[in-house]
C-alpha cells in the first residue's frame, strides 16, 4: 500500500476505534445499585485460634524422638475455622464458615463480600467466632445504621484490636 495513504488510514482507524470506546463508556448508562438499594461490604483477614493448646512433652516422649526432633513443646499448627454472620433488623443477610487454608490448615482466612440491602434505618448486628472450642460469638458489635440510596458501607474487622470498624 502507498506510504502516503497508510498514515491517514491509520489515523482514521484509530479515530473510529476511540469513538466506539468513548460511546460505549457512557452509553447505555449502568447502575450497580437500584435507587432504593445500598451496599454493605464485609471484609475480613484473620487467623483463627489454635485448635489444640501447646503441651510440654515428658522426658520419656522426648527420648523416643530422634535427637534433632526433641523440642520440649508439642504445638499443633492447625487453626480453627472462622464463622461469621451479619444480621439486618434480626434477619440474617450473610452467614459463612471459612476453613483455614494451607497444607496444615494453619493459615488465615480472607473474606470480601458485597451485600445489596434496602435503604433506610436499620439495626445491624455482626459477629465472628474464631475458636472451635467456644460456642457462639466471640467478637460482636451491634449498632443502628442509616443507609441512603446508592450508599456504600464498609464493615472491617481489625484482628489486632478485636473490633469492627463500620464506615
Amino acid at each position: 500500500m502507498n506510504k502516503v495513504l497508510r498514515i491517514p488510514l491509520q489515523i482514521f482507524n484509530y479515530a473510529v476505534f476511540m469513538g466506539l470506546v468513548w460511546y460505549f463508556s457512557i452509553y447505555p448508562p449502568y447502575h450497580q445499585l437500584e435507587e432504593n438499594q445500598a451496599m454493605i461490604t464485609f471484609t475480613l483477614g484473620h487467623v483463627g485460634k489454635q485448635v489444640k493448646k501447646c503441651r510440654k512433652l515428658s522426658q520419656e516422649e522426648l527420648l523416643k524422638l530422634p535427637p534433632n526432633m526433641r523440642a520440649p513443646m508439642d504445638c499443633p499448627r492447625e487453626r480453627s475455622p472462622i464463622t461469621m454472620e451479619l444480621q439486618l433488623d434480626g434477619k440474617v443477610i450473610f452467614n459463612k464458615t471459612a476453613a483455614p487454608l494451607g497444607l496444615f490448615k494453619d493459615q488465615g482466612v480472607d473474606i470480601y463480600q458485597n451485600i445489596k440491602v434496602p435503604v433506610g434505618d436499620h439495626r445491624l448486628l455482626v459477629w465472628i467466632n474464631d475458636d472451635i472450642n467456644v460456642d457462639g460469638p466471640i467478637y460482636m458489635q451491634e449498632q443502628a445504621i442509616s443507609l441512603k440510596p446508592e450508599q456504600h458501607m464498609i464493615i472491617e474487622f481489625n484482628s489486632e484490636t478485636g473490633r469492627f470498624r463500620i464506615k
